[in-house]
């Protein structure tokens, strides 16, 4: 048996042994196979949670989400990056005619043929998000969702070369790899958190031969955390929002509120100058954005009227009542659901599918909303030192 991409950790009378895959690699899946055929283990520990347990065995099962309610709980940017890694690494696996997550599959299948306990290793991915998305800043998330639609509609064709380089990386991490060298500090819930979780799961699997199916990547730092003791608890805990978004979401709209009150007072006719403005290019930018997300009439009508008012208030967005709008107005079939995944390979496709225009007008809609606070904004403050 080749020992390439193979560790072997002997620890505490038990015995890990850690395949380094390539998520999208035929040799990976065959030398899973392989491996736990050679050395018929206790327990097969694989790099999944639940939610790609289930995905990568029965499907993702979009036809049976609710996107109305993906809306009002505001995960609709978590659902735009779960659909970015699955168009990802569906395309890779596409241009090489292999299925994505083979070698996990594999790891699945092997452990039932010989009777091994199968062990979800890795932590849920909505955690892992929702750790990466509460490190950033407003210009991260923007930077970060710019970097998922490119990825998204990246025609750039991958070699045998490069998907061997991926070894190096697991999905998200070759996706986000060019953002963790712009933001260091998300190598920590990206990679060194989901290490230490990894590790301890494998650590806690059930009897004295281990074999595990991990990214490349997470070798190393699995070699090195499987030595300490890890708090799974703490691991999985989703940490408490900043207040500063609170505290300057709150500040923004008082300070516009008390400038266009005192310049009433001065001069109505300037008053009313800043609240037409304000108005105007909150909601004008708003429904542009739904506009070019494609949306009904009165979807962009949705956000034009409620741009200036949730403006106004941090807890509210104009792009959610656009997004619910086009949902009531253009409810995605069952169809739109099961092609989802294979829809957003393409701008045309990403436009064409009900789900996925709904999701941008969400995005584009709150975009240009926001553009209205600045530059609507600016505009009110002018009228106001002008008024002085």
């Amino acid at each position: 048996m080749v020992e390439e991409n193979i560790t072997r950790i002997e620890m505490n009378g038990k015995e890990y042994i850690l395949i380094g895959t390539a998520h999208v690699s035929r040799h990976s899946a065959e030398q899973v196979k392989e491996v736990i055929e050679a050395e018929k283990p206790d327990s097969v520990c694989v790099e999944l949670d639940e939610q790609r347990y289930q995905t990568i065995t029965e499907g993702s099962k979009w036809q049976e989400m609710d996107i109305i309610q993906v809306i009002k709980e505001k995960r609709a940017s978590l659902l735009l990056m779960n659909l970015a890694i699955s168009s990802f690494q569906n395309r890779m696996a596409n241009e090489l005619g292999i299925k994505a997550g083979q070698e996990m599959i594999q790891g699945i299948e092997s452990a039932r043929d010989v009777g091994a306990n199968l062990v979800l290793a890795d932590r849920n991915i909505q955690i892992t998000f929702s750790r990466i998305w509460g490190n950033l800043g407003f210009k991260g998330k923007a930077i970060l969702l710019s970097q998922i639609i490119t990825s998204i509609f990246s025609k750039d064709s991958i070699s045998e070369e490069e998907l061997e380089k991926l070894k190096e990386q697991d999905t998200i991490n070759a996706m986000l790899n060019e953002f963790t060298e712009t933001f260091p500090r998300l190598k920590k819930p990206l990679i060194d958190e989901r290490d230490q979780y990894l590790a301890q799961k494998i650590k806690d699997a059930p009897g004295e031969k281990i074999v595990a199916v991990l990214g490349a990547a997470h070798v190393p730092g699995i070699k090195e955390q499987i030595q300490k003791d890890h708090d799974l608890k703490k691991l999985r805990e989703v940490p408490p929002k900043s207040n500063w978004p609170k505290i300057i979401g709150w500040s923004i709209p008082v300070l516009i509120f008390a400038i266009i009150f005192y310049t009433f007072l001065a001069n109505p006719n300037a008053g009313f100058d800043q609240t037409i403005s304000w108005v105007l290019w909150h909601g004008s930018l708003s429904a542009l954005g739904a506009a070019i997300a494609l949306g009904h009439p009165l979807t962009i009508l949705t956000a034009f009227l409620a741009a200036p008012i949730t403006s106004l208030n941090p807890i509210l967005a104009s792009g959610w009542f656009a997004g619910i709008a086009q949902a009531y107005i253009r409810r995605p079939s069952v169809k739109d659901f099961e092609t989802l995944s294979e829809d957003v390979f393409s701008v045309k496709g990403f436009w064409r599918n009900k789900v996925s225009r709904i999701l941008l007008i969400v995005m584009l809609s709150n975009i240009g909303s926001s553009l209205g606070t600045f530059i609507g904004g600016a505009d009110v403050i002018r009228v106001f030192l002008e008024n002085l």
